[in-house]
């Protein structure tokens, strides 16, 4: 990823610490992508002794992969304290009452995960991975399943709120609006690492508005705040904010103003080996079927 499209960390985790208590109320659409990223499981045959919810945030997935996987130990990983501190008050009821353990939660960056290698069986990762380095977290992901284990995904392409981006690149003054990386980079992305059979697909959501004010105001709520490198410092004064709003009531239509998002879902799979750690090549036989 260019590095000027890449968000920065920092300023990545002090804006979710700031959104922790406002988050849940505002991710109507995160909550959506979850389910849907979770109805993907469904057709993939899959017994995972243990999961990483990479960028869990407040932990919205884990009563949904609680329930698909039972018997599975869940690792919550997050950059944001503040997120996990919520994410440890959530606990599926039924969990609580036959004293089957909370999940196990870990603060740390996706670039840059502290487990061992093949140490999880499913990678799940619910609309963070906008917010990283999609290659270096595809490295690390790739590294940490053990083979056979899944990596799947969900994130936002480069269509992304372009209602609000173009209002922004009307009225001057630099980028407002965080980049996103396209579902083909991404595909790429996923080979690069290492990862195998990778299936991606794309679906536009769009969220009606009253104003362009509560468009931004949600976003605050949840933590998507611009975190380019290369974005202005300090608030945009009146006469900048009056110009963004005008702008963005062009793409008003039947009363409300749009805000698209470009959703892109992703898996693939961590290959067994094909050499050993000294050199030798893996081959491998399967039983014959009988005639």
């Amino acid at each position: 990823m260019d590095e000027a499209a890449r968000p920065v960390k920092r300023d990545v985790r002090r804006a979710f610490d700031r959104a922790a208590r406002t988050y849940d109320g505002a991710a109507v659409l995160q909550r959506e992508v979850c389910g849907r990223l979770l109805e993907h499981l469904e057709p993939i045959r899959l017994s995972p002794a243990r999961i990483a919810d990479l960028g869990c945030g407040t932990g919205f997935a884990f009563e949904g992969l609680a329930k698909r996987f039972p018997a599975a130990s869940l690792l919550g990983i997050d950059i944001a304290p503040a997120m996990l501190a919520r994410a440890r008050e959530r606990s599926p009821w039924w969990r609580r009452i036959l004293g089957a353990p909370a999940p196990a939660l870990l603060c740390a960056d996706a670039e840059s995960l502290p487990l061992a290698p093949a140490s999880v069986d499913l990678v799940f990762s619910n609309l963070a991975l906008q917010w990283c380095d999609p290659g270096r977290v595809f490295a690390e992901a790739a590294r940490a399943l053990a083979s056979g284990g899944l990596l799947l995904f969900s994130t936002f392409g480069p269509d992304t709120l372009h209602e609000l981006r173009a209002a922004f690149a009307a009225s001057g003054g630099g980028e407002h609006v965080n980049r996103f990386v396209d579902m083909h980079d991404l595909g790429d992305a996923l080979v690069h690492a290492g990862l195998a059979d990778p299936v991606m697909e794309m679906e536009k959501v769009t969220m009606e508005y009253a104003d362009a004010m509560a468009v931004m105001r949600d976003l605050k709520a949840i933590g998507a705040v611009n975190s380019l490198p290369s974005r202005a410092r300090g608030l945009p004064g009146r006469a900048r904010w009056r110009s963004v709003i005008a702008s963005y009531e062009r793409f008003r239509r039947d009363g409300v103003l749009p805000a698209t998002w470009e959703v892109v879902y992703g898996h693939a799979w961590k290959a067994p080996p094909k050499r050993t750690a000294d050199g030798r090549q893996v081959i491998a036989f399967s039983p014959r079927t009988p005639a």
